[in-house]
């Protein structure tokens, strides 16, 4: 396995480099020029990738070597199930909080909080206590709620309502960001394998190296941010300045009006279109599944050797892999519609769990084999995020957007959490499946579920038929074919 994790990546790598020269031949960059020579929002989009990228790479810093971690403090796999449910279960808790504290707080405000509370939560690391470490897992929850929505709130907020510069223009900034994302999660892989197994510093090191670079994300957002926001009106909504009061009373229930209503209203819109039910099971069913994969590759994999920092960065370049092929087959040259490559994404992810099924037999492991599939479904999510993006874009109005996908999460992490209570429950072997078969029928169980998100895909595009907000502008009539 250690051989056969430095050639994947050296593969990947190169097939990433082959893929982005023929992407930019084939679709040459499309953004706005005066975007682009417009001094003024390069400046600002540059303040905000800042601190944003510091604080992603800190997040990936975390994935390699979390399950390692546990186990090197010697906590059974059942202890490790629980850790991982702890942390998914304060996603569900604090999921809702998350939307509603950039309103309450301040977006800066809670930009901060993200990075105090993502540094304790990596400090409980050092730490044997299994209750401190699920304090720690409970403060990741937390943290990864922050970072999906408090970031955003506050560029969206300065783009449109402060600098007033065109709604057009903010897909550019986090294209730019979502272009990095994926470099930084390779080179994440590869820093902790050099802390933890190059240089034995141990699976603890890379979470004590996000410290600084959360410290060096909250100094940005302190300084940088602070000066931003110094040119401009206050950090509060324009509405919430017409409605409060001097001492804040109505501020604070005015924020928490909007998120209830919101939130109301994104259920309303989720229950009033099937579109949008059947895009919601979808999104559901596969990603709650990848909860699920990001706690069983570890164990599959750990006991046959490899360098897990390796296995991790070449997984991060699968994933790239699969975003630059969505690129390419949606392009003028091949005409692929998002709805086929969603589709196709599902199906390769079922693929991958069926293969995973038989290469964790018990007492029969090939970790050869479970690692391509591991490669084969983060592949299928390189293709499966950047189109469920786009549908979602096409069929949840903008002003709901937030209020129904914190009802996607709900399940989403409902469903992750009562998979791995059920792995718990069945008792795991040693070496991911060696000594039991509780691994291979959790496997079983996601290909289950990614059946049924395929034929919810079928329903939706079936439904869809001949309707043009789920198609590409420009490829209609291949659509209809």
């Amino acid at each position: 396995m250690l051989v056969t994790a430095y050639l994947a990546i050296v593969f990947l790598l190169a097939l990433c480099v082959g893929l982005e020269l023929t992407a930019r031949r084939l679709t040459p960059p499309q953004s706005t020029p005066t975007a682009v020579a417009n001094p003024a929002f390069r400046g600002f989009q540059t303040i905000f990738l800042r601190a944003y990228l510091l604080a992603l790479w800190a997040d990936w810093l975390q994935g390699p070597y979390l399950y390692k971690l546990y186990l090197h403090y010697s906590f059974l796999e059942s202890q490790i199930a629980i850790l991982y449910v702890c942390g998914l279960a304060s996603c569900v808790l604090f999921a809702p909080f998350a939307g509603w504290l950039p309103q309450a707080l301040g977006r800066r405000q809670t930009c901060l909080l993200f990075c105090l509370s993502y540094s304790a939560c990596c400090l409980t690391k050092l730490s044997r206590d299994y209750f401190v470490l699920i304090v720690g897992r409970i403060l990741g929850g937390l943290s990864t709620s922050l970072l999906s929505t408090a970031f955003e709130a506050w560029y969206v907020h300065r783009h449109v309502d402060v600098h007033d510069f065109p709604k057009e223009w903010i897909p550019s900034t986090f294209t730019k960001a979502a272009t990095w994302n994926h470099g930084l999660a390779v080179g994440a892989g590869l820093v902790a394998n050099l802390l933890a197994e190059w240089l034995h510093l141990g699976p603890v090191a890379p979470f004590l190296l996000a410290v600084p670079c959360l410290a060096c994300c909250g100094w940005v957002v302190l300084t940088d941010w602070g000066k931003e926001e110094a040119q401009g009106v206050p950090e509060v909504d324009k509405q919430t300045l017409l409605i409060g009061t001097p001492n804040g009373g109505v501020t604070h229930l005015s924020a928490k009006a909007r998120f209830s209503r919101s939130c109301h209203e994104g259920l309303r819109c989720l229950l009033s279109d099937r579109r949008v039910m059947l895009l919601g099971g979808v999104q559901a069913l596969f990603e709650s599944v990848l909860y699920i994969f990001v706690f069983l590759w570890t164990p599959v994999l750990d006991p046959h050797g490899p360098p897990l920092g390796i296995v991790f960065s070449c997984l991060m370049a699968a994933s790239m892999v699969g975003s630059l092929l969505y690129r390419l087959a949606t392009s003028t040259q091949y005409r692929l519609q998002p709805g086929h490559v969603l589709c196709l994404a599902v199906l390769m992810a079922f693929f991958s769990f069926f293969m995973l099924t038989f290469s964790t037999a018990p007492g029969q492991p090939r970790p050869h084999e479970s690692f391509l599939a591991f490669l084969l479904l983060e592949l299928a999510c390189g293709l499966y995020f950047p189109a469920v993006s786009f549908l979602q874009g096409r069929v949840i109005p903008e002003e709901k957007r937030a209020g129904v996908l914190a009802w996607f999460r709900f399940p989403l992490h409902l469903l992750a959490c009562l998979g791995l209570l059920a792995l718990h429950g069945e008792v795991l072997g040693t070496g991911g499946g060696e000594g039991g078969g509780g691994t291979r029928h959790m496997f079983g169980g996601c290909a289950v579920m990614m059946l049924a998100a395929l034929m919810a895909v079928v329903s939706l595009f079936t439904l869809g038929r001949n309707d043009t907000d789920l198609r590409l502008e420009g490829n209609r009539a291949e659509w209809e074919m």
